[in-house]
């Protein structure tokens, strides 16, 4: 307990952020790690040579199995999903491993791999864990994680190159003028912001009300956002890091009513997502 109490507050970072990456919600990462807390108190450490290797270990287990069951819930979750919104930054309640793996672009990509697939990625590539542990994470043997991790690795890889990052300058950019023509309700300015194929994306999950399907196009989007933007009157729009990213935080009625990350590609916005899930908002 005396090891535990010393090294937890430094290794807990790594325990939430496995589990925020393996899970993309912030409730389940923090009820995750509270598992962790509560499991590591009652072992005994003194023969564990790699605490936070070990840590991480157990919190990916615990997101294995979580995991899995999720996979069933989202097939029956209302409209499209996005993961939960992870401040970070200077707005973090708590410390945070920021990577482009918690970045809500990443975590999408990561949810089209299988289950082992993510959580052998995301053990190995991100954090750094050996494949024998791996293995007893998943119950496979080694060269099964292997070569989970290998396959994830490529088809992560080609996702990404779809789908270039900008930089942090040109995020900034964008989004400074978006606000500005949003706020305006300058059609004709949002046109000019978004891609001719932009997609644009909002996660009610049945809470609220919200676009089932995606809508295309950039036009489109435009007139969308326009006429949201008049029927629900925001009383501010802020920037936010969340995921490592710039973002847009809706504010309403006294509440956060959205919170907004783009997909910047060519100086365009080519994809807009919306989280109004009040159920996701509780820790913005």
């Amino acid at each position: 307990m005396d090891r535990l109490g010393v090294e937890w507050e430094r290794h807990r970072p790594a325990v939430f952020g496995a589990a925020y990456r393996l899970l993309g919600s912030v409730a389940d990462a923090e009820d995750v790690t509270q598992d962790v807390w509560l499991r590591a108190a009652g072992a005994d450490l003194q023969d564990v040579g790699d605490l936070r290797a070990w840590l991480v270990t157990v919190a990916a287990r615990r997101s294995y199995d979580i995991l899995k069951s999720a996979r069933v819930r989202r097939e029956n979750y209302v409209g499209p999903w996005l993961p939960e919104p992870l401040l970070t930054g200077p707005d973090a309640s708590q410390p945070v491993l920021v990577d482009e793996s918690v970045s809500s672009a990443m975590l999408l990509i990561m949810e089209e791999l299988s289950p082992p697939e993510r959580v052998a990625f995301v053990l190995h590539d991100v954090f750094g864990l050996e494949f024998g542990r791996i293995a007893e994470v998943l119950d496979v043997s080694v060269p099964s994680a292997r070569q989970l991790a290998s396959r994830a690795r490529r088809r992560v890889g080609k996702a990404k190159q779809s789908t270039p990052q900008s930089s942090k300058a040109e995020r900034e950019r964008v989004l400074t003028v978006f606000r500005a023509a949003y706020e305006a309700g300058d059609l004709a300015g949002l046109v000019r912001l978004l891609h001719p194929d932009a997609v644009y994306v909002t996660d009610g999950g049945g809470k609220v009300f919200a676009a089932r399907k995606l809508i295309h196009g950039g036009e489109r989007v435009a007139e969308v956002m326009v006429r949201t933007g008049r029927q629900w009157h925001p009383d501010r729009i802020d920037f936010a890091e969340v995921g490592g990213e710039l973002a847009l935080v809706f504010h309403r009625e006294g509440r956060v009513y959205s919170v907004d990350t783009v997909q910047i590609t060519d100086g365009l916005i080519a994809a807009y997502r919306r989280v109004i899930n009040p159920d996701k908002l509780v820790g913005v």
